[in-house]
C-alpha cells in the first residue's frame, strides 16, 4: 500500500462523512416536517436499537444522515491516528459502520467498543492504530449498548437513563470490544476467507453468550424481536445514493486520468478479480476501487429497484434500512465484492425466494428481512468468483434458507446477522466445494 493511497482512503472518507453531513443539512431544509436535526438526534441515541429499528422512523430523515455523519466523522478521524494503515478492509468497515448508523448504531452506543478495543491494544503492549479497523468492526452489538442502557432488564418498557445502566453498557460493550480482535483472527479459520463479513464471527457468537448471561440465566424475558420500519422515501434513498455514487464514479475517473491513464483503466481486469482474500486498493489503486465503489452501488440499487418492481411497485421499501443496507452492501467494494461476482449471489436468492413463496414461505423477495439477508449475502461472492457463478447460485439460496433463523441466538442484537449466516453457508458450503470441484483457473 502506497502513502498516496493511504492518503487518498482517508480523503475518501472524510469526504463521505461530509456527503452525509450536506445530506443531512439539506433534507433539514427540504423536510420541514421531519423533526429537527437535534430532537431527532437525540430521540435516536436514547431509542432502542435491537432489530431492526429504522432511524427514518425513530428520529427523522436528516437527524438519521446527521447520525451517520457523526460515526463517519469519529471513525474516519481515528483513521488519521499515527501509525495507522488503511486499506480495503478500513474501507469496508467504515462503510459497514456508517450503513448501519441508519438503523441500529449511533454516535452514542459506539464508545464503549471503542474503549474496548483500546483495552486489548494496551493489555497486548500494542499501539491502539493497529486496530483501528476492529474498533469498528467490534460494533455488531451496538443495539446492545443501547438495551443496557435504557431498559435493561426490563423486557418493553423504556426506563430512561440510569447510572445502573451506564455502568452496565460501559462494561459490558468494552469486554465485548476487548475480546472480538482473538475472535475476529481465528474467523477465517472457520470460512477460509469466502465470507467477507468475517467479523461476523464475534459480533454474532458474543451475542449469544450476553444474552445467555444477561438475560435467561438470571431469568429475564429477551425483548421480542419486532421491526419498526418507517414509511417509504425512495426520493431521499435514490438521490443521495445516485448522487453519491456517480461521484465515486467520477473521483475514480479523475484519480485514474491523474495517474496519467485513461478513465476508466483497470476496471475491467478489477471486475475480473475472483474477489477471495483481496484488497481492491492495494491491487488496482483508488482509481478503479472508487469506480466499483460507484458501478456496484448503482447495480445494488437497481436490483433493489427491479425486485420491486417484480413485487409490483418499484417505490416501496426504500426506508432508513434499505438506504443503510446498499451501504453495508458496497462497503466491500474496496476488497471483494463487484457485480461480476455478486450477481449469481443475487440470482440465487431471488430463484430461491420464489420457489419458496409458491410452497407456501411467508417471507417474499421484497420482505425487508429477505432484502437485508441478501446484502450480507453478497459476502460469499468469492465463491463465485473461484468456483463459478452456478457455486455462486447455489450459496445465495442456501443463505435464503437459513438467514430468518439466526436472529433468536442472539436475540436480535447484532447487526451482524446474515454476514454470520454467511459464515455458516460458507463452513457447510466450501468444503464439499474444495472436495468436489475445481476452482475456475484450475479447470483445463
Amino acid at each position: 500500500m502506497t502513502k498516496t493511497n493511504e492518503r487518498q482512503i482517508r480523503l475518501f472518507l472524510a469526504s463521505s462523512a461530509a456527503a452525509f453531513l450536506a445530506a443531512a443539512l439539506i433534507s433539514a431544509l427540504l423536510l420541514p416536517e421531519e423533526p429537527s436535526l437535534f430532537a431527532g438526534l437525540a430521540q435516536i441515541l436514547l431509542s432502542p436499537a435491537q432489530l431492526t429499528k429504522d432511524y427514518f422512523l425513530t428520529g427523522g430523515v436528516p437527524a438519521t444522515f446527521l447520525n451517520m455523519a457523526l460515526v463517519g466523522a469519529v471513525y474516519a478521524a481515528l483513521t488519521c491516528l499515527p501509525g495507522t494503515t488503511v486499506k480495503g478492509s478500513t474501507i469496508a468497515a467504515w462503510f459497514l459502520t456508517v450503513g448501519f448508523s441508519s438503523w441500529g448504531i449511533n454516535v452514542l452506543n459506539i464508545w464503549p467498543f471503542i474503549l474496548g478495543v483500546f483495552l486489548h491494544a494496551l493489555a497486548r503492549r500494542k499501539p491502539f492504530a493497529q486496530f483501528v479497523d476492529l474498533s469498528m468492526f467490534s460494533t455488531a452489538l451496538c443495539p446492545l449498548a443501547s438495551e443496557l442502557l435504557l431498559r435493561y432488564p426490563n423486557a418493553e418498557e423504556v426506563q430512561g437513563v440510569t447510572g445502573t445502566g451506564v455502568v452496565l453498557m460501559v462494561v459490558v460493550g468494552a469486554l465485548i470490544g476487548f475480546l472480538t480482535p482473538a475472535l475476529a483472527a481465528h474467523s477465517p479459520n472457520v470460512h477460509k476467507g469466502f465470507d467477507l463479513y468475517s467479523a461476523a464471527f464475534p459480533g454474532v457468537l458474543l451475542g449469544l453468550l450476553a444474552v445467555a448471561v444477561l438475560y435467561k440465566t438470571l431469568g429475564h424475558d429477551v425483548p421480542a424481536i419486532a421491526a419498526s420500519l418507517g414509511e417509504s422515501r425512495p426520493e431521499v434513498v435514490w438521490t443521495f445514493c445516485a448522487l453519491f455514487f456517480l461521484l465515486c464514479i467520477a473521483a475514480g475517473c479523475k484519480a485514474n486520468a491523474r495517474a496519467g491513464q485513461r478513465a476508466f483503466h483497470g476496471y475491467r481486469a478489477l471486475l475480473r478479480d475472483s474477489g477471495h482474500k483481496a484488497d481492491f486498493t492495494a491491487k488496482y489503486g483508488m482509481g478503479p476501487t472508487l469506480i466499483n465503489l460507484g458501478a456496484y452501488g448503482l447495480f445494488i440499487l437497481a436490483y433493489y429497484i427491479l425486485v420491486n418492481l417484480l413485487q409490483g411497485s418499484a417505490f416501496t421499501g426504500f426506508n432508513g434500512v434499505t438506504m443503510g443496507i446498499v451501504f453495508c452492501m458496497v462497503c466491500f467494494g474496496a476488497a471483494g465484492s463487484h457485480p461480476g461476482n455478486v450477481w449469481p449471489i443475487m440470482i440465487g436468492y431471488m430463484a430461491v425466494s420464489s420457489l419458496m413463496v409458491l410452497l407456501g414461505s411467508p417471507f417474499p423477495m421484497n420482505a425487508q428481512a429477505i432484502m437485508v439477508g441478501m446484502c450480507y449475502a453478497s459476502g460469499l461472492c468469492p465463491i463465485s468468483g473461484v468456483y463459478g457463478w452456478w457455486a455462486g447460485i447455489l450459496a445465495g439460496g442456501v443463505h435464503y434458507c437459513m438467514v430468518t433463523s439466526i436472529p433468536p441466538i442472539h436475540g436480535g442484537f447484532s447487526l451482524y446477522n446474515g454476514g454470520f449466516t454467511a459464515l455458516l453457508v460458507a463452513a457447510i458450503l466450501v468444503p464439499q466445494l474444495e472436495m468436489f470441484c475445481k476452482p475456475k483457473e484450475a479447470k483445463t
